[in-house]
């Protein structure tokens, strides 16, 4: 294959991504290729592959009905090749690509709504912080214990959709936060059939959390934008609903609160940090 293509490396607040446009649907991809992509020695390096295409293009039939409403699909891959509903941070970091190229209105204020696997979701974007709806969470009915190194003993935790599921623990101080030892992955007990996010949290005040999470498919990553959703929904508890919170996590901060119709609004930086060509042959050799 001589074909050249062309991606973009952006980031929410340092939840990364490699921005693969293909608005034509026609490249494939396979799992290998996503993990190639996402490899942060031998590929680009990134805790997930954003592609770019357009809704009525799309294979999935869920998908494709969403064509009226949203001209362009978020097609999201885990850093291990597997597919995920949603990404939060993703989604802001799709609309600052649809709008720096000119796919989308680019002036501040201006209003987007982007396909995805868990439904349609708007945008709004206002100089370097874009806002996302992400619609309402769901309760699980389950309540897996959870354990980690680093902490002692198991924690009990709440289990959510949004869509993607989580599963959200609240730490007694930011000490046993530090402590967490996140380089294998949490204990489970029973793990979601689907697997979860795993979003380990501390309140700092009356609406200020610091968090910490693994991602399903990823590992720990620097930030997850339906994590901090859920975090904020597990800490509101019966006040769900009102108020805006302020979530820290390692690579920065963002804002959460319910909109009139109760769907949680994420508001925080998008970032793209380069434009990088891949080589026919690196291409060939990972397709």
């Amino acid at each position: 294959m001589n074909r050249k293509m062309t991606v973009m490396k952006g980031h929410g607040t340092e939840n990364d991504f490699v921005v693969l446009p293909d608005l034509d649907a026609v490249i494939s991809m396979s799992p290998s290729m996503v993990r190639a992509l996402c490899d942060r020695r031998a590929g680009i390096g990134a805790d997930g592959v954003l592609r770019v295409t357009r809704t009525e293009l799309a294979t999935e039939p869920d998908v494709r009905a969403q064509a009226g409403v949203a001209e362009y699909f978020m097609d999201y891959h885990n850093a291990d090749g597997t597919i995920a509903e949603m990404c939060g941070n993703g989604l802001r970091v799709f609309g600052r690509y649809l709008q720096r190229f000119g796919l989308v209105d680019s002036a501040d204020g201006a209003n987007l709504t982007v396909a995805t696997r868990g439904g349609p979701k708007a945008l709004s974007f206002d100089g370097e912080h874009f806002t996302a709806e992400l619609g309402p969470a769901t309760i699980r009915s389950e309540r897996p214990r959870v354990s980690a190194a680093g902490l002692l003993g198991e924690y009990e935790s709440v289990a959510l959709d949004l869509p993607n599921p989580h599963v959200v623990v609240q730490l007694p101080s930011a000490q046993d936060l530090e402590a967490l030892r996140l380089t294998e992955p949490p204990r489970v007990l029973p793990g979601l059939p689907e697997g979860q996010n795993v979003e380990f949290v501390v309140r700092l005040g009356p609406d200020r959390l610091r968090m910490r999470v693994y991602e399903r498919g990823s590992g720990e990553t620097r930030s997850c934008g339906t994590g901090i959703c859920a975090a904020v929904v597990v800490a509101a508890g019966e006040q769900a609903g009102q108020g805006e919170w302020t979530v820290e996590v390692p690579g920065g901060e963002c804002r959460v609160w319910w909109n009139a119709a109760g769907n949680l609004m994420l508001a925080g930086p998008a970032v793209l940090v380069a434009s990088l060509e891949l080589s026919p042959e690196w291409l060939a050799a990972h397709r």
